[in-house]
């Protein structure tokens, strides 16, 4: 039992660095291609990127009906258990795949879009097919909280698709940049997990495994259909009802506001989910685990956000071509505090399936998404493009009750987790804006940045002693 504990630590920690340095990376040539395309790209040619990318997200929910988390899940997995998957998750894609193809006109003329964003319509699906063959090889990886090996597929990955994406955008392709990037990426991404993680394709569907696996699988893609309807079905509704170019601006503010979410706590929980469910009969190392993640991404987040909040107008005024987006602005900052509010549901929800308490989760899932389609409707008929981001800081507010349910299943310190970077976070607010100037350069820019980080770790550190870097190094220090 201690060997496999001090192994799981092992790969948990080689995983979680791994992951982070696979945001930092990505996050650098997401901010050049982000830049690169907003700059060359029409809000409303974003705005069309954004509604093709949400068409697929929803056929991407009917893909496995839950058997890849079944198998993340299961304590011991069997061949049947993965043939299984394999053929019942080809079946639908093949399916899925050529209903999306068959519904091409009726998408082209609900929202009237180019020819061009068909090709990028039919180029996601096919990378569709491609991404499902990963689906076993990474599996086998994640099983083993190998995510190192994951890691470096999504590096290249990613590098593939964002410097390809910024050299066709350059040469003036516009929406057809997006498409032959995308089929890059994909194809490359599939050959190389088959490289890393080999597992030789087979057809056959156990009856028993199968029920086995959907008995978890099930409850668990019902969460993730909710949080589809929630997100990418709201997206289609706010294309159609707001426009293109109002989803364009959505769809930039939402990308710079939840970039953290994304860098940071994307990362973390997904490994949280497989390590908790090894550790779902140690309630002690739950709990201490569970606050080490609150705590540290409070000190991260909070100050980023405040940061970004503080900083974002002067970005949009240096950056060239960049004052289309202006009228994103509001949206951003509202989108902000929903992401750092929600930002505390994630740890909670991973616990949750962890432990098998799916339908907890469902019911959340369950409330956020009528909440969704009673709010964002009202309020975008009554404040356009702002009532999207309002109606998200009113859902947000749910991590409260979410907490309160976790208490009755884990022990553990919320309040004595958070306070430190949050109060930290406002101080540095306001160093920053007192030291802002009416007129800014780079320079200048970069001189706030440096007053925001040095006065962040001064009260960290004068306050509540609390050294930031060996804050960070004891994260990994769990048992």
């Amino acid at each position: 039992m201690e060997n496999k504990q001090k192994t799981l630590k092992k790969n948990s920690i080689i995983s979680l660095l791994s992951l982070f340095f696979q945001s930092g990376y990505s996050a650098v040539l997401g901010l050049i291609a982000n830049l690169v395309l907003t700059i060359v790209l029409a809000p409303e040619v974003f705005g069309i990127y954004i509604l093709t990318l949400s068409i697929i997200s929803f056929l991407n929910y009917f893909s496995d009906i839950g058997l890849a988390a079944s198998l993340v899940q299961k304590d011991e997995v069997t061949g049947d258990d993965l043939r299984t998957t394999f053929t019942v998750q080809q079946l639908l894609i093949i399916i899925l795949i050529t209903i999306g193809f068959l519904l091409t006109p009726v998408v082209r003329s609900f929202y009237d879009l180019p020819s061009e964003a068909m090709y990028l319509y039919w180029a996601l699906l096919v990378a569709f097919f491609f991404s499902s063959l990963k689906t076993i090889p990474s599996i086998k990886l994640e099983r083993q909280v190998q995510f190192q090996k994951i890691v470096l597929v999504q590096i290249v990955e990613n590098t593939v698709f964002y410097i390809a994406v910024s050299v066709f955008a350059l040469s003036g392709m516009g929406l057809m940049s997006f498409a032959y990037a995308v089929l890059i990426r994909a194809i490359t991404g599939t050959i190389l997990i088959y490289y890393i993680s080999f597992w030789l394709p087979q057809i056959g569907i156990s009856k028993v495994s199968l029920k086995k696996l959907l008995s978890f699988g099930i409850p668990f893609q019902t969460n993730t259909l909710l949080a589809l309807v929630k997100d990418d079905l709201i997206l289609l509704f706010i294309g159609k009802a707001l426009g293109l170019e109002a989803l364009g601006y959505i769809g930039w503010a939402k990308r710079w506001a939840e970039s953290p979410i994304r860098m940071i706590m994307d990362n973390v929980n997904r490994i949280l989910f497989p390590i908790f469910s090894r550790m779902q009969s140690e309630q002690e190392r739950v709990a201490q685990l569970l606050e080490k993640v609150i705590r540290y991404q409070t000190l991260i987040l909070a100050p980023a956000f405040v940061g970004m909040v503080l900083l974002m107008d002067r970005f949009v005024d240096l950056v060239p071509k960049y004052s289309k987006w202006e009228p994103a602005l509001p949206i951003f900052y509202l989108i902000v505090i929903s992401a750092f509010l929600s930002s505390f549901s994630s740890p909670f929800t991973n616990l949750f399936n962890a432990l098998g308490k799916v339908k907890i989760t469902f019911k959340f899932m369950v409330y956020w998404t009528v909440m969704s389609w009673i709010l964002i409707p009202i309020l975008t008929s009554t404040n356009s493009m702002i009532g999207y981001p309002i109606a998200l800081i009113i859902l947000s507010l749910t991590f409260i009750a979410i907490i309160v349910v976790a208490k009755k299943y884990v022990a553990f310190s919320f309040i004595k987790q958070i306070y430190p970077g949050i109060f930290s976070s406002l101080f540095m607010g306001v160093m920053v804006y007192i030291t802002l100037f009416q007129t800014s350069t780079w320079i200048l820019f970069g001189l706030s940045i440096a007053t925001g980080v040095i006065s962040y770790t001064l009260i960290l550190y004068l306050v509540f002693k609390i050294n930031i870097m060996n804050e960070v190094t004891s994260f990994f220090k769990y048992d």
